[in-house]
Order: C-alpha cells, then structure tokens, then sequence
C-alpha cells in the first residue's frame, strides 16, 4: 500500500475519533433548556415560573458548577424544584457537589428538594437531608409549604416504591407534587395534585435522533413512556425531566443535560 493512503487512512480514522469524542462529550456536558407551559384554573392570579432539576448524580458543569447555576439564574425562577438523585452515591466528591450546589442556588431562588433511589440506598441519607438544609435547601419528603400562591408537597421516594403514597395537602388552590419517579402518574393524579414534577428516566439515556424516544429506563424497561416532557391524567399535568448527570450507564446519546422551567399560569381569557 502506498505511503499516502496509509497517511490518509490514519488521518481518517483519528478525525472520526475526533468527531466522536467531541460529539460524546457535547452530549453529556452541554445543558439545554427546556420551557412549558401549564395552565391551570388552580392557579394563583400571578403566574409562577419553576426551574426544575433532577439527578445531577454528583456531576459537575463547570468548577463548583458554576455553569448550571448560572443557567438557573438566567431563567429567573420564582422557585426551584430538585427531584431526587443529586448524588449517585455517597462519595465525598458527590456529597460535596451536591452541598455545594444547593448553597449556591438557594440565593437563587428557594430551593425544594424530595429524594431519588440514590439517596435511599445508604443509611446515612437522615445525616445528608440534615446538611442539604445548612446548604439552604428545603427538605421536603413527606412534608408540605404553602408558597408562592401554591402548594408544594414532597413524597419520600422510598413511600413511593413501597406503594405507601397518599396525599399530604388539602389545602385550597393549586397542589404542586415533587416525586423522583414518573411511573406511578396514575396514583399522583388519583391524589388529587394538579401539577407533578419528577425525574429518575433520564430522558431514555440513549435517545433516538428526532424522535424523543429512549432506549431504557428504570422502573419502566425499554422504551419507556415517560423519560421527558409533559403528560396529562385526568386533569392533572406531569412534566419530567431528562435529567443532568449519568448513573450506571455513564454516557447519554442525542440526548443533552437539560434545565427544566414550567410556568404555571391561569388560562388565558378568549
């Protein structure tokens, strides 16, 4: 084989690598955005706008993520929502960027946080829900607040699987659920809320290219229905997440970290 073909086949296979890695590492590292809209007769007069976030997984976006709180802040949030899985497991470095996180978008805006499987599985959860609240987050599984002209319920992601959810607020006006896991919309619209946000299907993780459809995810298998965007039960509207971090499966595919923002408003008069 001549010389020059060698170079070419080389040059060639070293830019695909080249194209693949910068493809993999915009995939995992490059934050979209994503707005709804959700109406509700519910709803306070003044519309309210959530950033809504779930498993990071300990990722970083930048050093102390700098980048994703940016982000947040650009979108202006009235409040923000974590549902669950903000560390994957209990490593000091996951702990720490959760922590460190929570502080900084808790003078963004008030920050309500609910648990994922991720925080279950250590018996050292009860210790680390107590240092997300020094962080300035507000803990809620199991717990409700009335705020900004709603309220905001939180379920303990292990009442969920354990098929003890009920729900926490009678409250007047709109009932907004915080919930890791999106499978079980039928008992969440059964409760009552009017608007539930969760995670824990990170969009699918592989996605397939302009279609919105996932490969896989936990709880739901493969092609699961609900990894993102917003579905309606009954009268009440989930809006899922996608996600920002990776847990077993470390890369995501056509399928980018994504910040969340849900404004929730009274329909508008014809």
């Amino acid at each position: 084989m001549e010389p020059l073909y060698i170079v070419l086949i080389c040059g060639g296979c070293v830019l695909f690598i080249l194209i693949i890695t910068a493809f993999v590492l915009f995939s995992n590292n490059c934050i979209t955005r994503s707005d709804y809209v959700v109406e509700s007769e519910k709803a306070p007069e003044k519309s309210v706008k959530i950033v809504h976030l779930s498993d990071l997984h300990g990722k970083r976006f930048g050093k102390g993520n700098k980048r994703l709180v940016a982000r947040v802040k650009g979108c202006n949030p009235d409040f923000i929502a974590i549902t669950g899985d903000i560390i994957h497991k209990y490593r000091e470095r996951d702990i720490q960027a959760a922590l460190g996180v929570c502080e900084k978008l808790a003078k963004v805006a008030p920050v309500y946080y609910v648990s994922g499987n991720h925080e279950m599985r250590s018996t050292r959860y009860r210790t680390f829900s107590e240092k997300l609240k020094e962080a300035g987050a507000n803990v809620l599984d199991d717990q409700s607040v009335t705020a900004f002209g709603v309220n905001i319920t939180g379920v303990n992601c292990a009442h969920i699987k354990g098929g003890k959810f009920y729900k926490l607020n009678d409250g007047e006006g709109c009932n907004i659920l915080l919930a890791h896991l999106p499978q079980y919309i039928d008992k969440y619209a059964m409760a009552g809320y009017d608007l539930t946000l969760c995670g824990h299907a990170h969009g699918g993780q592989w996605r397939l290219p302009f279609t919105g459809v996932g490969f896989y995810s936990p709880g739901q298998g493969l092609f699961p229905k609900y990894t993102s965007g917003v579905h309606s039960c009954g009268n009440m509207r989930q809006v899922i997440s996608r996600g920002l971090g990776n847990s077993q499966c470390p890369l995501r595919l056509f399928n980018r970290p994504e910040i969340v923002t849900v404004t929730l408003r009274r329909p508008e008069s014809e």
